[in-house]
């Protein structure tokens, strides 16, 4: 059975109907509160490349059942309308998908990062390793 609609068609549809930020529009934003960013990437992913300070970690692969209140593997976070979740992927294909997905889902407040962690390591964004991340959401844990 062929492909009647290929990966490229599918992102550029979600690109045209989902918000996207310019990494310095999020670096501008890192602080203020009302964001939230999250790391889609896989595990591998984290473990070789590290990821963005104070990212919630929300693998691709389970992100729908984390939004979901009626899911068994909700996670609460995800139900703050006072925040703006801002998703990033490897290079902004999956996460545009996935923006354009928990749109479908109802979620206003979600975009995504144009060029996803690509974009944000050569924009000279900050990055921590894996073990970084994992001191630092212990320490806020605290």
């Amino acid at each position: 059975m062929p492909i009647t609609k290929g990966f490229q068609q599918l992102v550029d549809e979600a690109m045209a109907q989902v918000t996207t930020y310019s990494v310095s529009d999020v670096q501008a934003r890192l602080n203020d509160g009302k964001t939230q960013i999250v790391d889609i990437r896989d595990p591998r992913e984290l473990e070789r490349e590290g990821t963005v300070p104070g990212a919630l970690l929300a693998p691709r692969g389970m992100l729908e059942f984390w939004v979901d209140p009626a899911s068994p593997y909700f996670k609460p976070v995800f139900a703050d309308e006072s925040k703006e979740f801002i998703l990033f992927c490897g290079a902004g294909w999956r996460s545009a998908l996935a923006t354009k997905t928990l749109r479908d889902m109802g979620m206003s407040n979600v975009a995504h990062i144009d060029g996803g962690f690509a974009a944000w390591k050569k924009g000279s964004a900050p990055v921590v390793t894996l073990e970084e991340h994992k001191q630092e959401s212990a320490a806020r844990k605290g």
